[in-house]
């Protein structure tokens, strides 16, 4: 029964050490080589200070900013997911209309899908250039600037397909926001907007 036993033990320690230790420690070590920023969950930091994610929707309050998606799970990274309420859900129907109502209120222009929909993490960082564009004039009001400076701006910041070929154009909400307060800082007395954490 030993001699059984002997290579099963034996093959067992040997893989637990190369799929579980060495596999892990070389991938992990090739990442930090040649991804270093995405290894580590693509930070942004300044000042010594990381302000959160490029990857992960954040939450901003106050007319100075974009606004990302809405998020089913108040863009909490612990409990990500969406509703799960269906098409004909009456609560759903309700939920997006008052989130268009809202949106065109403080947008002036009718509200772009990605605008009134959560999406399926509720951490989604993107919105479509058509929803960051369309806020363009609300922060360039709260901010003092020309409409078309922020506009601009956002062109900039528009992400195009990978490879050309997959997804769709978009903006990624975080990293605009902080280009938007190093090209346009906030007036000395109209700071009301805060990003919230």
């Amino acid at each position: 029964m030993l001699t059984h036993l002997r290579p099963a033990i034996a093959l067992t320690v040997f893989f637990t050490l190369l799929t579980g230790l060495a596999y892990p420690l070389v991938l992990t070590g090739a990442a930090q080589a040649l991804f270093p920023s995405a290894a580590n969950g693509s930070l942004i930091e300044r000042e010594g200070t990381i302000l959160g994610s490029g990857l992960v929707a954040q939450s901003f309050a106050g007319d100075a900013w974009l606004h990302p998606r809405p998020s089913a799970s108040g863009w909490n990274a612990a409990g990500t997911g969406a509703s799960n309420l269906g098409p004909t859900s009456a609560a759903l129907i309700a939920t997006v209309a008052k989130r268009r109502a809202a949106w065109e209120a403080a947008n002036g222009a009718p509200a772009p899908i990605d605008a009134v929909t959560a999406s399926g993490s509720g951490l989604d960082p993107h919105i479509s250039p058509e929803n960051a564009m369309a806020q363009a004039g609300r922060i360039a009001a709260v901010r003092g600037v020309d409409a078309g400076s922020v506009r601009e701006l956002i062109a900039a910041a528009v992400e195009g397909r990978l490879f050309g070929l997959y997804g769709e154009p978009r903006v990624n909400v975080f990293l605009t926001n902080i280009a938007l307060d190093e090209a346009f800082p906030m007036p000395p007395a109209g700071g009301e907007g805060q990003a919230a954490e």
